[in-house]
């Protein structure tokens, strides 16, 4: 149910790259397939230094029904993702937990969700302790469909 096109919408995190580099923040859309009935294959598509990139990442089913583990490289590198509230029509709010550190983001159908879905995800966000300046909200615009064969990255940006 998650499959199709997303758009991300928010994304909340004690990122300190994230809080630094804000207004540089780029369209960003996500694609899902699901794979073998179970875990998802996620590509991102955005742009770094003016360039559509992708981004191909694969989640692979954890223990409970809307958990997955992505694996990262290296040492503690994996994270766990958990699917927190989606009506899979509209809305989306993922969690992202590597270690100690949280992270929640809000994906769309659309380019733009509902105040009641926004204000879903913000109480989501407090509810992590994480707060209102650290939550960004991301470009309408800009968005790329796809990226040439020399500008897709396999694993974690």
């Amino acid at each position: 149910q998650l499959a199709g096109k997303w758009f991300l919408v928010g994304m909340a995190s004690r990122c300190s790259y994230l809080a630094e580099h804000s207004h540089q923040l780029e369209a960003t859309a996500v694609t899902v397939t699901v794979l073998d009935g179970q875990s998802l294959a996620i590509s991102t598509f955005r742009k770094l230094d003016g360039m559509c990139w992708e981004i191909r990442q694969r989640y692979l089913p954890a223990q409970a029904h809307g958990r997955f583990l992505l694996k990262g490289r290296g040492y503690g590198g994996k994270v766990d993702v958990v699917v927190g509230e989606t009506d899979h029509s509209s809305y989306a709010i993922l969690y992202y937990q590597k270690g100690r550190s949280i992270s929640v983001k809000l994906y769309g159908r659309t380019i733009r969700v509902s105040d009641a879905v926004t204000d879903k995800f913000e109480q989501r966000v407090s509810a992590v302790g994480l707060s209102e300046d650290m939550t960004y909200y991301f470009p309408t615009y800009g968005f790329c469909d796809s990226a040439d064969e020399f500008h897709i990255l396999d694993g974690e940006l």
